[in-house]
């Protein structure tokens, strides 16, 4: 039984970030898959909208990781206030999360044209281990080789977003209640799940009333110890055309293009090029984003 357990640890850790003690998935177009990250994002907005992304990880591995969710969120018509939801499953070889979540978020003016929302996100998670896909070469208990194990846990975030129309700040907090996650005939739990951290910075430059730049930066991990960062620089062209290029600490580069048509629905694409030790065993990540923007309601 202890081998298998080392063997589930080792997938958690691995499948979630390029071999780092990270439990979370990360999305390289972080900018524009920020409500999945920060429940404050439901407050942010005059509209509601619909965000998909998919995320197929180094591809090249057997089993390779694979992120896929599609969420909902959009502001009250007459209040200061939004809410939203998302669903997402994160598939890594034998183990896979899988959870619905839904946020509310209060929205205050600070000065100026400066903005600070406060969001909330409650969610039920279900995590699973099929043991069918396990193949160690000593197991204690051969019987768990036959058996699909699954645990349900409530979980719940927090999330602050500062913003304007030149900059934007967040800083969100996820799997505050650390549950401890339950498999096979183990009732103390296998490992327990860490508070994350994610914070998010953005700067706006217009060259002029065509071109924009904007540079951007993620921290994530598990402070203090298990942090990591994403450096991200974009160039938009008549609100219409970007690209991108990112830099993920230790583990990847980066490669995005999109395409906005009439600000109603969008599409991105992103391209990781490996440059951690697993990049021999694989070709690189792939990651797809949609999305449709509503008519304004406020």
């Amino acid at each position: 039984m202890r081998r298998v357990t080392y063997i589930i640890l080792f997938t958690i850790v691995a499948g979630s970030t390029g071999l780092q003690a990270q439990q979370m998935p990360h999305y390289t177009q972080y900018m524009f898959n920020d409500f999945v990250i920060n429940p404050a994002i439901a407050g942010v907005y005059d509209y509601y909208q619909i965000r998909t992304n998919h995320r197929f990880q180094w591809v090249g591995l057997m089993d390779p990781p694979m992120t896929n969710s599609i969420a909902f969120y959009g502001p009250h018509d007459k209040l200061d206030m939004g809410y939203g939801g998302y669903v997402y499953s994160d598939v890594t070889g034998p183990t896979s999360r899988a959870g619905i979540t839904g946020s509310y978020a209060y929205n205050i003016a600070v000065t100026g044209d400066i903005r600070l929302s406060m969001g909330l996100s409650a969610s039920i998670m279900q995590y699973r281990v099929d043991g069918t896909q396990l193949n160690p070469a000593d197991v204690s208990d051969p019987s768990i080789l036959s058996v699909v194990s699954t645990s349900y846990m409530p979980d719940a975030g927090l999330g602050l977003y500062l913003y304007a129309d030149e900059f934007y700040v967040g800083l969100s907090v996820a799997q505050l209640l650390n549950n401890s996650v339950k498999i096979f005939d183990n009732k103390d739990g296998v490992n327990r799940l860490k508070t994350h951290l994610n914070l998010i910075g953005a700067y706006r430059f217009w060259i002029n009333e065509d071109w924009l730049i904007e540079p951007s930066l993620m921290v994530k991990g598990t402070a203090p110890k298990e942090l990591s960062f994403d450096l991200t620089a974009r160039v938009e062209w008549q609100k219409m055309l970007w690209g991108a290029v990112s830099y993920r600490f230790q583990d990847a580069i980066g490669i995005m293009v999109g395409y906005s048509f009439d600000e109603m629905l969008f599409f991105g694409y992103a391209y990781d090029i490996g440059i951690s030790a697993i990049r021999k065993y694989q070709t690189g990540s792939h990651e797809i984003m949609i999305g449709y923007r509503f008519n304004d309601i406020k």
